[in-house]
């Protein structure tokens, strides 16, 4: 059950319209930095007071990832934000534009993204009966290990934490085992040893304190994390249409400061692991940096080819194929095998 329990200091002076909103992953950047505050003080302050909302992030809310569209579609939850990759283990279509592998660099992922949003509109609307407002993306997924690691092909065997399918995939062509772990438990399942690396945001580790128990980073992205804030559609009909030309106007401008958090903080965090001086936002810590190798390059694109994409295809049905080929096909660059 959805619990609304935001602190006092966040409870906004009562509006003519009141919005309850379901955030993202709770403690990181995109959440306490930019939708939360959008939420609780700059609605109110853009409205002149006329709409206020609370918000509680999806993982502090009783809510699994996996569930949040199909809660907006009922309408217990009237505006949530869905990462794409947990939604996808109900719905394989939803992975597509994030597979592991298939951005190795933003500009690689807006390109993607862009190519494909067109098409998330519309499912959304047919398939959940919801309206997609934004979308946002966290920093770069990549690879924390806790004992040396020189290469990709040196994560075989190890036991690596995973948040999604296409990751598993990933994890599984390199002969490594996946684990599937909550982002709050991954540093525990370090120290107990249940995990030997994970994949993660290079910020958001840094923040959950990985860099602590763990001595190497390949900086090579496996992917980044999507995550669609939608609006059931009776809620958002329901909206006054000066509300809704408002959030039409301004969430796009949250969207885009997300992307540009996203794109920074994969650098800064980065930095602040292996504690360069340019870290300046989260904490310095000794990790060994592992760049992509040109045999990494050759064999992650390899794996997204003869594994990743195959798996997708076979999750999502016999119609994903023309999906792709409509949407990300001529973008990406990889046919179909």
């Amino acid at each position: 059950m959805v619990q609304w329990a935001p602190c006092a200091a966040q409870t906004p002076a009562p509006a003519a319209q009141h919005l309850r909103i379901v955030g993202g992953l709770a403690g990181v950047n995109q959440y306490t930095r930019h939708e939360e505050p959008f939420w609780t003080l700059e609605l109110a302050r853009l409205s002149g007071g006329r709409a206020g909302a609370e918000i509680v992030p999806f993982d502090r809310a009783g809510i699994r990832g996996q569930e949040m569209l199909r809660l907006v579609q009922l309408g217990v939850v009237p505006f949530g934000t869905s990462l794409l990759n947990l939604s996808a283990v109900l719905d394989a279509e939803l992975g597509a534009p994030d597979l592991a592998g298939l951005n190795p660099d933003v500009a690689t992922l807006r390109r993607n993204v862009g190519a494909f949003r067109p098409y998330l509109e519309k499912l959304l609307r047919k398939r959940y009966g919801s309206e997609l407002l934004a979308l946002y993306a966290y920093p770069a997924q990549v690879t924390y290990c806790a004992k040396a690691l020189g290469s990709l092909a040196e994560l075989a065997g190890r036991r690596v934490r995973v948040s999604s399918a296409t990751q598993s995939d990933w994890v599984i062509a390199l002969g490594a085992i996946p684990v599937q772990t909550a982002f709050a438990e991954i540093v525990a399942n370090v120290r107990s040893g249940n995990i030997d690396c994970a994949i993660t945001g290079t910020m958001s580790g840094n923040t959950i304190g990985l860099h602590e128990v763990t001595s190497h980073v390949h900086s090579t992205p496996v992917n980044w994390g999507l995550a669609a804030f939608v609006a059931n559609g009776a809620a958002w009909n329901a909206l006054p249409t000066d509300l809704q030309n408002l959030l039409r106007r301004e969430l796009p401008k949250l969207e885009q400061a997300i992307w540009t958090e996203a794109e920074n903080e994969t650098r800064e965090g980065i930095a602040c692991n292996v504690g360069a001086s340019t870290c300046t936002d989260g904490r310095k810590g000794r990790m060994t940096e592992v760049r992509a190798s040109a045999a990494d390059t050759r064999k992650g694109r390899e794996i997204l080819v003869k594994t990743v994409l195959p798996g997708w295809l076979q999750r999502c049905g016999p119609q994903c194929a023309q999906v792709w080929k409509q949407t990300l096909g001529a973008t990406s660059g990889v046919d179909l095998p």
